[in-house]
């Protein structure tokens, strides 16, 4: 079953008391729209660690330890900060997290998404959908308040004393990639009930309502559009998506969404579903996708941005097919060497740009020849390329596309070849809030700070001028393959920094 976090306290009903209660014991809860009742749980299924846990999809859940809060009077402050309840020792210090609670949480997703040697938690399929009732059942036994919005975003509320104050969202996406990991994603929600949890155990309530946001299809793996319940929940996307198909099965989005009961008309619309002046400020805690918190030997990181993109996605070059034996330097049209020396030279300004300290990656992803006519034993006569080029900065990007352009003019005469680059797409850059960097930084013991050259629901939200911040845990074997290692007591670094955050808010 399910651990009980350790350290809450239960209390008698009293007027200035709200009661939550109390799962008979041994019993499950049944995840479905309505009230939460107690009953027998199904037959059981076997987890690793030799724990059982109920099958998903509307068998029944373990019962997470139901608790009572209590409500207390607080002097009025400008920023938010949480006190100890009257009377009652703290059990722990504030800002602790269970971590027993949270592995229970991580091996629960595990069991019942796990599909092979990955995990599979389609966006607004069975998986993610089984992702979402194990969390839903777990907030419900923490006593949140829990409400789904019409795309089937989940925000579970820890009520604060001024239920009109903008409230503080901290939460990340519970979908996959198809045969992913377990951590990408799903951290960042047990990360915000883990902070929820430990700010119940010292029997603590907040000025402003906290809210763990459980975010849909983060993703773009499924139906090639990314960030739909972010984004959805600012108006911001296209309703051309509902009719992108999903690449395995071919069912288009809207049809997916709609046979989960929910409601595609706000995309269909671009209605917003949430007011960015009643968010006070986002947090997300999310793995790192990278190597760097290994090779620096180092638990967390605090995020200073997620980097833009600007990509030339159909590049080509234009040469002419010849003997490759036959024909001279002089006389060649070679269009494959012309391409290499275009991004030999990108590279090279890589280079220069990490030398005068600015933020730069360059890519180059898709290379290829025409194979119904390349050989070995011919000049290239045409090539089709790709450069990615992602900063924190969008003046960098667009000088460094500038300068793909221009070098191709060049290069290509050089070597009597035409560069056809075509358009560029982009996606801005998302820059998290100074202060909640500030304040993360010191919240951990070695602090170290990053940039994400990933992409992450925060940058929609601080899109919308939100304050933001986001903070990396370090993870082995890279993300987005079954392989992914999060250790829990990395986790913890993370998590604790975010709670501990909430005890004394920058904004």
């Amino acid at each position: 079953m399910l651990s009980r976090p350790s350290g809450f306290i239960s209390m008698q009903q009293t007027s200035k008391r709200r009661s939550i209660g109390k799962a008979a014991k041994g019993t499950t809860l049944q995840p479905d729209g309505g009230a939460l009742a107690g009953r027998a749980g199904p037959t059981s299924s076997p987890c690793r660690d030799g724990w059982t846990f109920p099958p998903p999809l509307g068998n029944g859940y373990p019962v997470v330890p139901a608790m009572r809060l209590l409500y207390l009077n607080h002097r009025d402050r400008d920023m938010i900060r949480i006190e100890e309840g009257r009377g009652h020792r703290m059990s722990q210090p504030v800002g602790r997290i269970d971590r027993a609670f949270a592995s229970s949480l991580f091996d629960a997703l595990a069991c019942a998404t796990r599909q092979g040697r990955g995990i599979v938690r389609d966006t607004y399929g069975a998986g993610e959908q089984t992702g979402f009732d194990i969390v839903r059942t777990a907030a419900a036994q923490l006593g949140l308040e829990i409400t789904i919005d019409p795309i089937g975003n989940m925000m579970m509320t820890l009520p604060g004393r001024d239920r009109a104050a903008p409230r503080i969202l901290i939460g990340s996406h519970l979908d996959s990639v198809p045969q992913g990991g377990n951590f990408d994603g799903a951290a960042g929600v047990v990360a915000g009930l883990c902070a929820v949890a430990a700010l119940q155990a010292a029997d603590l309530v907040p000025v402003c309502d906290i809210t763990v946001i459980a975010i849909r299809g983060e993703e773009s793996a499924w139906y090639d559009v990314a960030y739909i319940g972010s984004a959805g929940l600012f108006g911001l996307l296209d309703p051309a998506c509902l009719a992108v198909r999903r690449f395995d099965t071919g069912h288009m989005l809207g049809a997916a969404m709609t046979a989960q009961g929910l409601d595609t008309s706000p995309i269909q619309t671009r209605r917003r579903l949430i007011d960015p002046a009643s968010v006070r400020a986002f947090l997300e805690l999310h793995i790192e996708q990278g190597p760097t918190l290994v090779r620096e030997g180092l638990p967390a990181a605090v995020v200073t941005g997620i980097r833009g993109c600007q990509r030339f996605r159909a590049a080509r070059c234009l040469g002419a097919y010849a003997h490759s034996g036959a024909v001279a330097r002089p006389d060649r049209r070679d269009a494959l060497a012309a391409t290499v020396a275009l991004l030999h030279h990108m590279e090279q300004l890589w280079w220069q740009e990490e030398a005068a300290g600015q933020d730069l990656v360059f890519t180059c992803g898709e290379l290829f020849t025409d194979p119904a006519m390349h050989g070995p034993s011919k000049v290239a006569g045409e090539t089709h390329f790709v450069i990615d080029l992602r900063s924190l900065s969008t003046e960098t990007m667009a000088r460094m596309a500038g300068e793909a352009r221009h070098a191709a003019g060049r290069i290509g005469d050089a070597y009597r070849v035409s560069f056809e680059l075509g358009d560029t797409s982009y996606s801005a850059p998302g820059l998290m809030d100074a202060r909640l960097q500030d304040a993360l930084m010191r919240r951990l013991d070695r602090p170290f700070d990053m940039a994400s050259g990933a992409g992450h629901d925060a940058v929609i939200f601080a899109g919308m001028g939100i304050p933001t911040g986001m903070i990396f845990v370090r993870n082995q074997n890279g993300s987005h393959n079954p392989d992914e290692a999060m250790e829990l007591a990395d986790f913890a670094v993370g998590a604790e920094a975010l709670t501990g955050l909430l005890t004394d808010f920058p904004i």
